[in-house]
């Protein structure tokens, strides 16, 4: 009996010893490679970390909490009024000087992005009366044109491999990726290799020259033989079915400019969350903005699924009858990097005869970034060159409540206005008071001290 009992407390030391030495290996382990990579995790995002790890792949039938909208408060916030003090957000042992230079660079967690890898499934998050509707095998194809400036390679790939994935290979013609001057090397030979994998249907175009978004969206424009052109952000995911009701609508009136419902990716967590159905306005600030949609344009049989009637566009992600493009005029050529171009195109498209709508069912996640790389002053001052550009050219009388609002930018300068101009005459366009009364009154009504 002795020696029974003997035996089982030396097999129990000894057992207890051997977890007891892998527990400190394992720690001493994780310890020094957390030490060599530099890698912090706070609490969310370990078990951010954690979730991804285990299961890799967001599962397609996930429920995510749905972002609320209210009058008072636009679905997504302006991106001038945060900072990127939201990298460490409630964490504050969340500032490992690599992490936090690599949000400042990037814009969002690249520890995650490098975790999700090239792709992932993102939740289905159209409405079920979506997933009822058919589509005809024959329409208009498409040409996806993608720029990008130093963008995080996992980012961007994650955009073309959900593309190449979610999308019928007879409705895609081509994907074409212009590199507006990017820096960073794996954006240069290790792009090259990666993109054979798509046997073809990408198109790369590298910029001689600093171009910005705007020139650099008309340059891969002028490469396209689809017939309607698909301008997509390189920090997207695509969702199933995203690209039928575009060209649907489009192939039915090649005046219409239609945009997907652009659903929330975390810059934190990259978790991708659904949008509710959101419209694009703006304020005299030319601020974009999502806003709520009036509860009887979703009345009748088509419900949810109803394309929604939009003052304007985020401008990242929309969709437009090739030849439609060309004959209003693409972008104004005078505008400098990017900004202003949305408010500028929706304005044109529905001044001068066209219509824009948002398509429920169609979902394209993005990126939310409260954090712009790369902006500098003479960026910032290019963007309110673009402002006075839309101000001057289509605004009337109204551009004097835009210079309510900012009156130390009445004295800029802001370029040859000329061609654009004689470009609204040619397409005869109406007043902007005609965009008030009809497409977008609720500006109006936010006039303060009206000065004419």
């Amino acid at each position: 009996m002795r020696d029974t009992v003997v035996r089982r407390l030396f097999y129990g030391s000894l057992t207890f010893g051997i977890w007891t030495a892998l527990l400190f290996v394992y720690v001493h382990h994780s310890h020094v490679n957390n030490q060599k990579n530099n890698i912090p995790v706070t609490r969310s995002d370990f078990l951010t970390l954690k979730t991804n790890v285990q299961e890799k792949i967001i599962d397609s039938s996930e429920q995510v909490t749905k972002p609320q909208v209210t009058d008072k408060t636009p679905y997504r916030a302006d991106p001038r009024k945060q900072t990127s003090s939201s990298v460490s957000g409630e964490d504050s042992e969340y500032v490992d000087p690599d992490v936090y230079d690599a949000f400042l660079k990037y814009g969002f967690n690249t520890i995650i992005s490098k975790i999700l890898g090239n792709h992932r499934n993102v939740p289905d998050t159209r409405d079920k009366m979506c997933a009822q509707k058919r589509y005809p095998f024959r329409l208009p194809v498409a040409s996806i044109v993608i720029c990008f400036h130093n963008e995080e390679f996992n980012a961007l790939f994650r955009t073309l491999s959900s593309i190449m994935t979610l999308t019928p290979d007879h409705y895609l013609e081509e994907i074409i990726l212009v590199d507006d001057m990017s820096e960073f090397d794996d954006l240069k030979e290790r792009l090259n290799h990666q993109l054979e994998l798509f046997r073809g249907k990408i198109k790369l175009i590298r910029n001689k020259k600093r171009e910005g978004l705007i020139r650099s969206r008309m340059i891969g424009a002028s490469h396209a033989v689809g017939d309607v052109l698909v301008f997509l952000d390189s920090h997207c995911e695509v969702n199933k079915v995203w690209l039928e009701p575009l060209l649907y609508a489009i192939s039915k009136d090649p005046k219409v400019v239609v945009c997907p419902l652009l659903d929330y990716i975390d810059e934190r967590t990259l978790e991708y969350k659904p949008s509710p159905v959101v419209r694009g306005v703006f304020d005299w600030n030319l601020h974009f903005k999502w806003d709520t949609v009036f509860s009887y344009e979703m009345d009748g049989p088509e419900g949810p699924t109803k394309p929604i009637r939009s003052p304007a566009m985020p401008g990242g992600v929309f969709a437009i009858d090739k030849h439609y493009f060309n004959e209003i005029g693409q972008y104004d050529k005078g505008m400098e990097f990017w900004g202003g171009e949305n408010v500028e195109l929706s304005l044109r498209i529905w001044m001068c005869g066209g219509q824009l709508f948002v398509i429920p069912c169609s979902r394209v996640g993005h990126i939310s970034r409260s954090h712009l790389p790369g902006s500098s002053r003479e960026m910032q001052e290019a963007i309110l060159r673009n402002y006075l550009r839309v101000v001057h050219v289509w605004l009337d009388n109204y551009k004097e409540q835009f210079f309510h609002q900012r009156p130390t930018l009445k004295l800029l300068p802001y370029g040859n206005i000329s061609e654009r101009v004689e470009l609204r005459k040619r397409l005869g366009c109406k007043s902007f008071q005609w965009y008030l009364d009809t497409v977008f009154p609720e500006l109006e009504s936010n006039i303060e001290n009206k000065p004419f």
